[in-house]
């Protein structure tokens, strides 16, 4: 009975998945969202860490940071809504052809229809009856899904993307800002570089659960790259520093 049970539940779930959140909708959740954060923390830690490395001025290392954060954000959502607007350009271009090819060739249209789900493996009269139910029901619907992957009614919002960008660099920002600030000179790299390389481990994890992706290979590239990133910007600071400019 347990086994029984448990299957069902491992159905359930996957049914729900499937039903509650569509795969692209999921990723584009975790592009603008983990993404987003880790930029953030990435970016601005690198900021923080290279003029700490030239100067141990607080008031410098706070404008560099803010302005670090704020340009930061402003980047990341300007590019979203720019990738974004271009995909749902596309999208509604294609929608629109489909809904003038059904117009002008319907007949066309239906065997085409038909032919794709005898492409996924049904015989040529239930490949027809699919189609011929679909149509009656909602042709350009059965369409565009069948032949474009699309939902008319769910297309990307570049608005959304831009926002998510926008508020997980913030998140992701603020962190190394504050670590680098809150300690003693002596401190403030080697607590940032902690802030930062505990943070990426928590993003790494983050992105990997939601992806059913491996924890250690996302949680490893992550820190590998942020860990690289302050100790090349931290190496840049105080060469440039040493120079007095």
């Amino acid at each position: 009975m347990s086994g029984v049970s448990t299957r069902t539940d491992r159905t359930a779930q996957h049914r729900d998945l499937e039903h509650d959140q569509s795969v692209g909708a999921r990723l584009n959740w975790l592009r603008a969202g983990v993404l987003g954060a880790n930029d953030g923390i990435v970016s601005v830690a690198g900021i923080v860490v290279g003029v700490a490395g030239a100067t141990s001025n607080r008031g410098a290392i706070l404008t560099a940071g803010v302005a670090g954060l704020v340009a930061g954000a402003l980047s990341m959502a300007a590019g979203e809504y720019v990738s974004v607007s271009t995909q749902r350009d596309t999208e509604r271009a294609l929608l629109a052809k489909e809904a003038r090819e059904l117009v002008e060739m319907p007949e066309e249209e239906f065997e085409e229809l038909v032919q794709i789900y005898r492409d996924k493996g049904l015989s040529e009269r239930l490949a027809r009856q699919v189609a011929v139910e679909l149509t009656d029901q909602d042709a350009f619907a059965a369409h565009v899904d069948a032949e474009l992957g699309l939902d008319p009614d769910d297309l990307t919002n570049p608005w959304h993307a831009a926002l998510a960008s926008a508020v997980a660099f913030l998140c992701g920002a603020v962190l190394p800002l504050v670590a680098v600030l809150l300690p003693r000179d002596s401190l403030r790299v080697p607590v940032t570089f902690v802030a930062v390389v505990l943070a990426l481990v928590v993003t790494g994890l983050l992105s990997a659960s939601a992806g059913d992706a491996s924890r250690r290979r996302a949680v490893w590239r992550n820190v590998i790259g942020g860990t690289l990133a302050m100790a090349v910007t931290y190496g840049v600071g105080q060469l440039v520093g040493g120079f007095g400019l």
